[in-house]
């Protein structure tokens, strides 16, 4: 199918034809027809599927036809609410790109910089909201915002709203929508609460589904390396002399760890900087946009910070340190192999991590091919042969009940987690505490 199949109309097509796009995806060929048909809508589908489209087009074509209202005529028609600040930039710069030979005008709202440049936006007028809950609410408090004209709701990426603690917000926000609207509901998996929360804001919802979060791309060839906790740094720095690989996405589990990787690679010459939730809004886009423009060699990320980063052609993503949630691994690696490209994904598996893998591996429902013939990397029985000496020689934590840290909370110097009295671990590692951005 082409996009000139969806009934488009001409100025959202000359724009997608700009961006060099002529074919939709899945999803976006399963949703646009019922958006436009001013159908609610339920989507399940991880990163990379082209969701972001899926919304931005047929809202476009909505909110540009003429309104008899006229009193309407500086009143927000659509809000897209999402969790991250570089989630809503890349959204803001999609409604820009399909919409650019519309008279819409849209606007991005999100906390850690100066509010005056959008208040003094939301007082000109504009048609399309994105924002970040956090911002939203405090605008709204200050009597900048106003939701009553809302004609097109968006709740995007749902499931991480509620790992990050923002569903109040999200309810705080929804109470304040006119019942009559038109909703788009969006998550990549679809736990408990978040079908609740759908029930309660959908009135008979288009449902669409695109590859479930248990599975992952299939040009993505994945691979495991065991190796020492203390030689991950080695064995990234060995892997990065390929000089293949062009630029690599990192994944740390926290801030910190974060900060430490990208002091070792540029002690030897590789360029990197890291984003994450202490960095500033304008360092964290600063790096995004150094690492998309290749003068950033490595990114090197928290699972948080990441959402949203989407990168044209990006060949590498690397997990320093495996995810606790199986889900968040297949997000992860969804940063590569997009838009049908290949792509590869690298993971380091300590002793500690080998649970982790056991999850993510049951989940995606298929054994992830292990890479023995790279200097530091061994078999698992190797792995565990130098764990079980090392501990009895009183030089390891134990390995059993050691929990590697909740992304986003402060390490210690052995990796696991302690207590609020300095002793044992914390060992569950499904009731963490959630982390914030």
């Amino acid at each position: 199918m082409l996009f000139e199949e969806l009934n488009l109309i001409e100025p959202i097509l000359k724009a997608l034809q700009t961006e060099g796009y002529t074919q939709p995806t899945p999803i976006q060929e399963q949703s646009i027809p019922s958006i436009l048909a001013s159908r609610d809508l339920l989507g399940c589908a991880q990163t990379g599927t082209g969701k972001t489209a899926a919304f931005a087009i047929p809202m476009l074509q909505l909110l540009s036809k003429p309104h008899t209202n006229t009193k309407i005529h500086k009143a927000i028609k659509a809000l897209i609410l999402t969790p991250t600040r570089e989630l809503a930039i890349q959204i803001e710069e999609s409604f820009k790109a399909y919409g650019k030979n519309l008279p819409l005008k849209h606007l991005v709202i999100f906390g850690g910089v100066g509010q005056k440049a959008q208040t003094d936006a939301l007082h000109r007028g504009i048609d399309i909201l994105v924002a970040t809950p956090g911002r939203l609410l405090d605008l709204m408090n200050q009597g900048f915002i106003n939701l009553r004209d809302i004609e097109i709701f968006v709740l995007d990426e749902a499931d991480r709203m509620l790992d990050m603690g923002f569903i109040h917000d999200v309810k705080k926000v929804i109470a304040k929508l006119p019942a009559k609207r038109q909703t788009l509901f969006f998550s990549a998996t679809m736990p408990k609460e978040i079908q609740t929360l759908a029930n309660t804001i959908l009135t008979n919802p288009v449902k669409v589904e695109v590859t479930p979060v248990s599975s992952t791309a299939e040009k993505i060839q994945q691979e495991i390396f065991y190796v020492d906790k203390n030689d991950k740094k080695n064995l990234l720095l060995h892997i990065l002399k390929d000089k293949t690989i062009e630029t690599a996405l990192v994944f740390a589990r926290t801030k910190h760890g974060a900060d430490r990787i990208v002091k070792d690679l540029i002690k030897v010459g590789v360029k990197a900087e890291a984003i994450h939730g202490n960095k500033s809004q304008n360092a964290r886009q600063r790096a995004l946009t150094n690492f998309k423009a290749k003068i950033t060699r490595i990114l090197v990320a928290t699972d948080i910070a990441a959402r949203g980063i989407d990168v044209d052609e990006l060949t590498h993503v690397i997990n320093y340190e495996l995810p606790n949630i199986p889900e968040t691994y297949v997000h992860r690696i969804g940063r590569t192999g997009r838009a049908g490209l290949s792509g590869t994904a690298l993971s380091f598996c300590d002793a500690e991590e080998k649970e982790f893998l056991d999850d993510i591996e049951k989940l995606i429902g298929l054994k992830v091919p292990v890479t023995e013939d790279h200097p530091y990397a061994m078999s698992w029985q190797s792995l565990m042969s130098g764990a079980a000496a090392a501990k009895a020689k009183g030089k390891a934590k134990p390995a059993r009940g050691a929990r590697p840290e909740r992304a986003e909370s402060k390490p210690n110097l052995s990796g696991a987690k302690k207590s609020p009295k300095g002793k044992g671990y914390w060992g569950n590692k499904n009731k963490q505490s959630k982390p914030t951005s």
